[in-house]
C-alpha cells in the first residue's frame, strides 16, 4: 500500500504592485542621501508630512507577510520563528557591514584627497577613530551605538523581532493584535520606550522602532487577510487628495518660508508630525498617499507596465541589496560631487549613474540568488556529450565483441 505525501502548498506569485513601489522608495532614497542634491527638493518628503522611509517600513510589512506569514501557517510557530530569527540574523550583519563599509571608504577619500577627517566626520563616524572607540565598538555591535543615516536597518530589526509576538496573538484574534499595536506606538509617542543611540551621550535612536511598528504591521495586516483592501470610492479619493494638497503648505520650504502664520503652525503642528516618534499625522498622510498609488497601480497592478516599471520592479525584488548599496554609493555620489561641483550637467549624470549601477547590482543580486550553479548546465559541450557512446556501446562494437 502506498501512502501519498500531503500536496505542496503553491507558492503565493508576488506582487507587482509590492516590488514597483519599494524599487521607487529605494531610489528615492538613494536620491535623499547625496549630499546637498538638487534633485532631493523633488521628493514626496518636501511635499507632505511622511516620506520614503514610510513607504520602505510599510512594503517590508507586506514583504514580511508574504515570507514569513507564509512559514508560519505551514510550519508552525517554531519554524515561522525561526526563519525571522534568520531574517533578523541577516539584517543585523547587513547593518554591521555597510556602516563599516562606509567608514572605510570614507577614511580612504580623507586620506586620498588630503582632507584630514572630513568625510568620516561628516559621516558622524568619528568615535570609531577617537578615544570613544572601545565603546563605538562595542555599541556598533550591541546596536547602542547607532550613528545618523545608517538607523533604518537597526530600527527594522526590532520591528522584525516584535513579529513573533503579533503572530503568537493572531491565535487570540485580530483584536488583541490591534491593542498591542496601538498600545505600544502610544507608549512610544511619550518617549516611554526609547532606545539609546550614543553610549556617551543621551541621544536616541532618530527612528523608534516601537512608534515605527505601526506603519509596519498595517501593511502586514493588509497582506495578511487581518485588514481587508480598501474599496475603489470617488469619495474617499477625494479626500485623500485633499489630505495630500492640505499637508503641501506646512512642508514645501518655499510656500512655508515665505509666510509666518505657516511656520507658526508648522511648529504647533511638530509633535503630530514627529518622525522619531512617528507622528499621527505622518501616518494620516502616508494612508492617503498609499491609497492613491493603490487605486493608480489599477486591480493587482495592471496599470504599473512598461520599462520603467520593470525597472524598478527589478530594483524591489532585492530591497534588502539595493538599500545597502544605495546607501554606500550615496556616499560615493556625494564625493564625486564635491570633486566636480554641483552644475546642470554634473548632477543629473551622478544621480542617473547611481541609479543605472544600483539597477545593475539588482540584476546581478538576482542572478546569483537563482544558484544557476545548481541547474542542469544546457551547453554545446553537454549537448556532444549526448551524441558520445556509451561505454556499454563501445563495448558491443569492440573487436573483441565482434569476434564472439
Amino acid at each position: 500500500m502506498t501512502t501519498q505525501s500531503p500536496p505542496v502548498p503553491a507558492k503565493r506569485p508576488r506582487d507587482i504592485r509590492l516590488d514597483v513601489f519599494r524599487g521607487l522608495c529605494l531610489v528615492i532614497i538613494f536620491v535623499a542621501h547625496i549630499w546637498n542634491n538638487a534633485w532631493a527638493a523633488w521628493i514626496p518628503a518636501r511635499f507632505g508630512f511622511s516620506d520614503a522611509t514610510e513607504i520602505f517600513v510599510f512594503c517590508s510589512g507586506m514583504a514580511s507577510a508574504i515570507a514569513f506569514g507564509g512559514s508560519y501557517r505551514v510550519h508552525g510557530f517554531l519554524i515561522g520563528t525561526a526563519r525571522v530569527a534568520f531574517r533578523c540574523w541577516q539584517v543585523y550583519w547587513s547593518h554591521i557591514g555597510v556602516l563599516l563599509v562606509s567608514a572605510a571608504l570614507m577614511i580612504s577619500v580623507d586620506a586620498w584627497l588630503g582632507t584630514g577627517r572630513s568625510y568620516i566626520d561628516g559621516l558622524g563616524l568619528a568615535p570609531l577613530l577617537d578615544a570613544s572607540a572601545p565603546q563605538a565598538i562595542v555599541g556598533l555591535l550591541t546596536l547602542r551605538w547607532v550613528p545618523h543615516y545608517f538607523d533604518i536597518l537597526p530600527m527594522y530589526l526590532v520591528v522584525l523581532c516584535m513579529l513573533p509576538i503579533v503572530m503568537a496573538l493572531s491565535r487570540f484574534g485580530k483584536a488583541h493584535i490591534a491593542a498591542f499595536v496601538a498600545l505600544t506606538w502610544l507608549c512610544a509617542s511619550f518617549g516611554l520606550l526609547a532606545l539609546p543611540a550614543e553610549p556617551w551621550t543621551s541621544r536616541e535612536w532618530f527612528f523608534d522602532p516601537f512608534a515605527w511598528q505601526l506603519v509596519f504591521f498595517t501593511g502586514f495586516a493588509f497582506m495578511s487577510g487581518w485588514l481587508p483592501a480598501p474599496p475603489v470610492d470617488k469619495r474617499a479619493v477625494k479626500a485623500a487628495i485633499a489630505i495630500v494638497l492640505l499637508s503641501i503648505p506646512f512642508a514645501w520650504a518655499p510656500l512655508n518660508d515665505s509666510f509666518t502664520f505657516l511656520q507658526d503652525a508648522r511648529a504647533a503642528l511638530a509633535p503630530l508630525t514627529d518622525k522619531t516618534r512617528f507622528g499621527v499625522l505622518r501616518f494620516v498622510h502616508f494612508l492617503a498617499l498609499a491609497y492613491l498609488a493603490f487605486v493608480t497601480a489599477g486591480e493587482a497592478g495592471r496599470n504599473l507596465r512598461g520599462p520603467v516599471a520593470e525597472l524598478l520592479r527589478q530594483l524591489g525584488q532585492q530591497s534588502l541589496a539595493i538599500f545597502m548599496s544605495g546607501l554606500v554609493l550615496s556616499f560615493v555620489a556625494s564625493t564625486v560631487l564635491n570633486l566636480l561641483g554641483r552644475n546642470i550637467w554634473s548632477v543629473p549624470l551622478v544621480n542617473l549613474g547611481g541609479i543605472a549601477l544600483l539597477i545593475g547590482i539588482a540584476r546581478a543580486t538576482a542572478f546569483f540568488k537563482s544558484a544557476p550553479w545548481s541547474k542542469p548546465a544546457h551547453t554545446k559541450a553537454a549537448s556532444k556529450e549526448t551524441n558520445v557512446p556509451s561505454n556499454s556501446a563501445i563495448a558491443a562494437h569492440s573487436p573483441a565483441a565482434t569476434a564472439s
